[in-house]
C-alpha cells in the first residue's frame, strides 16, 4: 500500500524526494506505533490511534513544527486511502495539529552581506575556479533569494544574460523568472568564462554549478560553503543559503519593496508565508510610524 501511495505522491502529486521520503518516514513510524496497539491494517486506522500517536510524538520531545507536518503526512494519507476505495473513512479528517511555531530565522546587515561578499571575491586567487563558483553563488543566493535546491537544479541556458533573469524551478514545479543585479551578472559571467570550463566534464552536463569533480554541485556542498563564507567575517550569526534567502528579503522589504513582489520573487503559494520570512526591522516601523501618524 505504500507503494501504491508513494507512486500518487511522486506521479499525481508531482512532489520533491524529500517531501516524498519525509511522507513516507512519517507512515512508517505510525504504522510502528500502530501495530503496538495491535492495528495492522491502515483501512482500520481510527481518530484515536492517530491522536495517540501525535501524542507519542509530543512525549518524546518533537517539535510543534514536525508534530504539524506529521499530522498534515497522515491528513494526506487517510484522504487518499478513502479516495482510492481503500478505506471506508477518512479516519484523519478530524485530527487537528498544534499551530507550528515559526521563529524568524537570523539574518545579516546590509554591511554584512557586504563584508561577506567582499571577501569572497578577494579570496578568489588567480581567479581559480572554486572561487569564482563560490563567489557567483554567493551573488545568485543573495540577489534572487532562491532556494538552495533551485540553484544547484539550474542549468546554463537557464541564465538570460541580456535581460538578467535567472529561470527558476520551484515547489510542484512551478517556473518562475527572477532579476539580478550587476554584481551577480559579473559573477556568474566570469564564471561561465574562467571558472567551469575548469572543471567541466563529459559527465557535467548543462548544470550550470559544478562540484570539484565535475558533476552537478550537491545541495550539501552549497550549505557548507555559505556556512563557512559567513562564519569567516566574524560576529555574525550562523547562516546558510537559507539565511540568505531571508536576507534578501528583508533588505528588499527595507529598501522599499512591497510585500507581493517580493512573494512573486521568493516562490510562494501564499502571501502568508512570505510576511514570515519577510519581516520588516523595528527602525522602518519607527520610520513609518512617524512619517504616517498625525499624533506621532
Amino acid at each position: 500500500m505504500l507503494a501504491a501511495y508513494r507512486a500518487h505522491l511522486v506521479l499525481e502529486r508531482g512532489l520533491s524526494p524529500h517531501t516524498v521520503r519525509a511522507y513516507l518516514t512519517d507512515l512508517s513510524d505510525l504504522a510502528t506505533h500502530a501495530r503496538r496497539g495491535s492495528a495492522h491494517d491502515p483501512a482500520r486506522l481510527e481518530l484515536r490511534m492517530l491522536r495517540s500517536w501525535l501524542a507519542s510524538q509530543q512525549s518524546r520531545g518533537r517539535s510543534r513544527t514536525t508534530v504539524a507536518r506529521r499530522a498534515t503526512s497522515v491528513r494526506v494519507f487517510t484522504a487518499w486511502l478513502l479516495r482510492t476505495g481503500r478505506a471506508d473513512t477518512d479516519a484523519g479528517a478530524l485530527l487537528a495539529s498544534p499551530r507550528r511555531q515559526r521563529p524568524l530565522p537570523a539574518t545579516l546587515r546590509t554591511e554584512q552581506m557586504r563584508a561577506v561578499l567582499d571577501a569572497a571575491s578577494s579570496s578568489a586567487v588567480d581567479d581559480a575556479a572554486i572561487g569564482l563558483r563560490d563567489v557567483a553563488a554567493l551573488e545568485l543566493l543573495y540577489a534572487t533569494g532562491i532556494r538552495v535546491g533551485e540553484l544547484v537544479g539550474l542549468d546554463v541556458d537557464h541564465i538570460d544574460s541580456e535581460r538578467r533573469l535567472v529561470r527558476v524551478l520551484g515547489k510542484g514545479s512551478k517556473e518562475r523568472s527572477v532579476p539580478y543585479g550587476q554584481p551577480a551578472a559579473a559573477a556568474v559571467s566570469a564564471w561561465l568564462q574562467r571558472g567551469r570550463p575548469e572543471l567541466a566534464t563529459a559527465t557535467s552536463g548543462p548544470a550550470l554549478f559544478l562540484g570539484a569533480r565535475g558533476r552537478r554541485i550537491d545541495p550539501r556542498t552549497v550549505r557548507r560553503m555559505v556556512h563557512q563564507r559567513v562564519a569567516a567575517i566574524g560576529d555574525t550569526p550562523d547562516l546558510g543559503p537559507h539565511g540568505l534567502r531571508h536576507t534578501a528579503a528583508t533588505h528588499l522589504l527595507e529598501g522599499g519593496a512591497d510585500l507581493r513582489s517580493v512573494q512573486e520573487l521568493l516562490g510562494h503559494a501564499s502571501l502568508a508565508t512570505t510576511q514570515v520570512y519577510t519581516h520588516v526591522s523595528a527602525d522602518r516601523l519607527r520610520s513609518a510610524y512617524r512619517l504616517a501618524h498625525p499624533r506621532a
